[in-house]
């Protein structure tokens, strides 16, 4: 009898291929905000009762945040698509793990996670895939440990890690070295269990989902501007009430359709409640400086966010520089951003990127990499990217290494569409982390994606 010695191997890489096609036309529904659902699984799970949730973004970053609460005792339940309820066990509720917490891709799940965790006195360990333990963690332990919780990382503060909690938080007053809103909001969420008042002070102003939701549950939150930046200040040992959630349409993946729009000659779409988060939208800012066609109707307000219907038409780009200070608010948009420089007539700056180094990978060498084998000049250093437009359609013809980067898989299938030659990427899977059903919802308004090896 021959004995079979094979063993199992991870999921097989899925290539894709997209190809100039006809204009983009029509409505997309885009998938509901990355950051906004994390947090509403999170804050639910830490109020006493019910919260509801409309909206949720049903991709995989979100589900380890779920499965990770359910792991800790939470009854986390989907009851339709889109639709979910949190039975939160209070502030100081959570229970210890039995297991690791695998957080797959999720570097908000991990980071916000060490805040929920910090005033509970037991050892939880994280880890994640390969791209997630490649990423820092020290920004988020730092504060942390000033509070008292205890954290072993592999060198460089890497996961695996160890992280224990304890039910004698410190309250603490915390200036950000550099902005990120995942560590002001693991800070915050440790300061609900800590006695008196925890601060938190930026510089530059960092998207403020927590806060608005922490105010929307009955936490109390108080903000000031002060010469010194922007003061965050939450009252601890305070009880949530539990809240129905509308998840508006996240605006960092209605970027990907919006900038394919703007590049692709005769293109015309519109994208329906999409979070406009004054904190969110530097990307069509940015588009908007550079020539985009882009009309806003039916502003509104949806579970204390801002929220827009988006009409985006073709237009002739033109190169612009991008200042530092915007960046807090188009940290992730900036991969599809360069697509549009790439497009673009002249030169497009991006400054004060380098956090783009420690993303899901080092993204701005992975832009770099990828325009220039698409014909595009781009040079990099620390801190800042240059793009030469071709002031139309980029040569293309390459195959991109996505380095498992969602942003990095779908910028450049968005830039496929606009190319002289199509443009492959080696893996669409990562595009689930954030927009389920990616390239499905590009085909239904005209893109030619397939997959599988190119021809």
């Amino acid at each position: 009898m021959t004995q079979n010695t094979s063993i199992s191997s991870a999921p097989q890489s899925r290539p894709a291929t997209a190809r100039r096609a006809g204009p983009l036309t029509g409505h997309m529904d885009v998938p509901g905000d990355k950051s906004i659902s994390h947090r509403a699984l999170m804050l639910g799970a830490l109020a006493v009762g019910t919260t509801r949730i409309e909206g949720l973004l049903e991709g995989e970053d979100v589900h380890a945040t779920a499965a990770a609460l359910r792991a800790m005792g939470v009854n986390v339940v989907q009851d339709a698509p889109g639709i979910w309820h949190v039975d939160g066990v209070g502030v100081a509720g959570l229970h210890a793990p039995d297991d690791v917490l695998d957080l797959g891709n999720s570097g908000t799940s991990a980071r916000l996670l060490c805040g929920l965790l910090a005033g509970h006195g037991f050892t939880a360990i994280m880890t994640g895939d390969d791209s997630l333990r490649k990423r820092p963690m020290n920004r988020v332990i730092a504060p942390l440990r000033d509070m008292g919780v205890r954290v072993e990382t592999r060198e460089g503060g890497r996961m695996p890690m160890s992280f224990t909690g304890t039910d004698s938080l410190l309250p603490i007053e915390y200036t950000l070295p550099v902005p990120s809103a995942q560590v002001k909001s693991a800070v915050l969420l440790a300061g609900l269990h800590a006695p008196g008042k925890t601060t938190v002070i930026e510089s530059i102003a960092t998207r403020d989902h927590t806060e608005r939701m922490l105010t929307h549950m009955g936490a109390e939150i108080v903000i000031e501007e002060t010469p010194t930046g922007r003061r965050i200040t939450i009252a601890g040992q305070a009880e949530l009430s539990p809240a129905n959630v509308t998840v508006p349409s996240d605006p960092s993946s209605a970027a990907f359709p919006a900038v394919a729009a703007a590049i692709v000659p005769g293109s015309e779409i519109r994208l329906t409640g999409i979070g406009m988060n004054p904190a969110r939208i530097g990307v069509f800012t940015s588009l908007a400086e550079m020539g985009a066609d882009i009309t806003y109707t039916h502003e509104r307000s949806e579970g204390g966010e801002p929220v827009a219907d988006l009409t985006i038409r073709a237009a002739a780009l033109t190169g612009v520089r991008i200042p530092a200070e915007r960046a807090a608010s188009m940290i992730d948009e900036y991969p599809v951003l360069a697509m549009a420089a790439a497009c673009a007539s002249g030169t497009t700056v991006f400054e004060g990127v380098g956090e783009l180094r420690v993303k899901e990978s080092d993204r701005l060498a992975a832009i770099e990499t990828g325009l220039q084998a698409c014909g595009v000049e781009v040079t990099t250093d620390a801190d800042s990217i240059t793009i030469t437009g071709c002031g139309g359609p980029p040569p293309g013809g390459a195959t991109i290494a996505t380095h498992l980067d969602h942003r990095i898989a779908m910028s450049f299938l968005v830039l496929g569409m606009a190319s002289e030659n199509p443009v492959s990427i080696d893996d669409i899977r990562p595009s689930e982390t954030s927009f389920p059903g990616f390239a499905d919802a590009m085909r239904a308004l005209g893109a030619d994606i397939t997959e599988g090896n190119p021809a």
